[in-house]
């Protein structure tokens, strides 16, 4: 997580190490759990449903399935609002993020046809937050989160307490709506992997990135209803739905790690032999490091195992977008890092450009509508998107079923 890496680098003392320790232990804890590893006098976690509905592309088509946002109440008015990506056609459902309370239209919440906007009446169940509770004082919180403005911290979410704020909004839209670049399948990108996929052949993957790659802040991880898996878990049961084979997923990511770290972990990609690398870096990069350093780091990891697994195909990740209210980021750079991962693109190197689809849900609403913790995770509307995002380069144009209303 950046804002642990970033203390690192700032020569922060035992205190916070052992902070960071325990953060990191926590993630990969938690992350066992979400895969279903349970210790004998634990109870099984309630099982997360796989739907196609939720991993159909949020670009495609004409619904939105669960998109998140957070109503914030206005100081003066008292009234309640939030937005979502596209304007609303039809509203099928608003539930809670956990999923298990559905609302009542009027009663509610408020909408107009061809509009973005949803507003709530008075005496809505709904949860609003003012402004101020996304704030925090200076120094009161294990990171220090100034916020741009000057006006305090940002509120961090160490598991679910954004989650707990935010609401789930599935509803329909007109098509072809959305601007921004979008994945495609290439059947050169990783032609090895896609074969194996369609031959119904095992396929192996690996993942290597930082905390959002382990998991942090999806439901799943925060043992929290309703046990969203994170991003790599989702595209692994989304291609073995798909196409009906045996996908194996290893995921080494770890909490706070960055490009130069990964220039330690080849031995351990190359070990469980993969068919596909998923590369996930640039959220801690971003504190310091140049977009040429960034490049040369990525290249030398492919490169790496190339060596030794000269058939390995790769997905590099350009990373989410960190919240732009955060000072300690260097926000520039996730572009340069994602213009810098096109550039290594050719035959059995594709690029999941979670950077633009990021940046353009920051210019139609608030880092809080998608945020897991406040400042660098995604929530599990996030991670769906990482997923769906990754999935479309290796799954052909074809949208799974639509839902019936």
């Amino acid at each position: 997580m950046t804002s642990q890496h970033d203390e690192v680098r700032a020569g922060r003392g035992p205190t916070f190490r052992l902070a960071l320790h325990a953060l990191r232990t926590a993630c990969v804890g938690a992350s066992l759990l979400a895969a279903g590893v349970a210790t004998a006098d634990e109870p099984a976690k309630p099982e997360w449903k796989y739907s196609a509905e939720l991993m159909r592309p949020f670009w495609k088509g004409e619904v939105i399935d669960a998109e998140s946002v957070l109503f914030i109440k206005d100081d003066k008015t008292g009234e309640a609002r939030a937005s979502v990506l596209m304007p609303i056609r039809k509203m099928r459902a608003v539930r809670n993020a956990a999923g298990d309370v559905t609302y009542e239209e009027g009663r509610d919440y408020a909408w107009k046809p061809g509009y973005r906007e949803i507003t709530l009446p008075p005496g809505s169940r709904i949860v609003a937050s003012p402004p101020s509770a996304l704030r925090r004082a200076p120094k009161t919180q294990m990171f220090e989160l100034t916020h741009r403005d000057g006006g305090g911290e940002i509120l961090f979410g160490a598991k679910l307490e954004y989650h707990a704020l935010q609401t789930s909004v599935t509803y329909e839209h007109e098509p072809d709506l959305w601007p921004a670049p979008v994945p495609t399948f290439d059947s050169k990108a990783s032609p090895r992997t896609v074969a194996k996929l369609k031959g119904r052949q095992p396929v192996s993957i690996v993942v290597l990135g930082d905390s959002i790659s382990t998991g942090c802040n999806a439901s799943g991880w925060a043992d929290g209803a309703p046990f969203q898996p994170a991003y790599p878990e989702l595209v692994r049961r989304h291609l073995q739905e798909v196409y009906h084979d045996e996908v194996r997923l290893t995921n080494l990511s770890v909490g706070g790690m960055d490009t130069g770290w990964a220039l330690t972990m080849i031995d351990k990609v190359v070990e469980p032999r993969p068919d596909l690398v998923v590369v996930a870096f640039g959220m801690n990069d971003s504190a310091g490091r140049s977009a040429p350093d960034y490049r040369k780091n990525t290249e030398t990891v492919v490169a790496g195992v190339r060596e030794r697994l000269p058939d390995a195909e790769f997905i590099l990740v350009a990373s989410m977008v960190g919240n732009p209210a955060w000072t300690r980021l260097r926000h520039e750079r996730f572009a340069e890092y994602r213009d810098a991962l096109l550039e290594l693109r050719k035959p059995g190197v594709a690029v999941a450009d979670v950077t633009s689809a990021w940046a353009r849900f920051l210019e139609l609403k608030q880092d809080w509508d998608q945020t897991g913790n406040g400042v660098n995770h995604p929530n599990d509307f996030g991670h769906r998107v990482y997923a769906q995002i990754i999935a479309a380069l290796l799954v052909p144009d074809a949208d799974p079923p639509s839902r019936t209303p």
